[in-house]
């Protein structure tokens, strides 16, 4: 499989995703840990590709998102931000009020 289309099925097959380095549960960088943390907090559960375990997607999705670094959230088909974002998302709460929203609104 091409993989831009398997970067689109990954994003599209995924409410929550986090593009990362390392697993939720043995993050292997620090801003992919902190990423994974937020997205705890919020109670909800999410996908994640590793990225040094897919040379082809490290490769490809800079180029794909427009968006250099990782870890890279995806909420709902679209990029929500990397670590900074995230974190500032959920201490203001947007990011809580973002994931119910999309929870609810694929529930139906």
């Amino acid at each position: 499989m091409d993989v831009i289309k398997k970067i689109e099925r990954q994003i599209q097959d995924n409410i929550i995703l986090i593009y990362m380095k390392g697993t939720p549960e043995s993050p292997s960088c620090g801003f992919s840990a902190q990423a994974v943390q937020a997205l705890s907090v919020c109670g909800e559960k999410f996908a994640y590709v590793d990225i040094l375990e897919h040379e082809d997607i490290r490769r490809e999705l800079p180029k794909y998102a427009n968006w250099p670094t990782f870890p890279q959230v995806w909420i709902d088909g679209e990029l929500v931000g990397g670590c900074s974002i995230i974190v500032d998302m959920l201490q203001t709460g947007e990011l809580q009020k973002l994931v119910s929203k999309t929870i609810k609104k694929h529930k139906k």
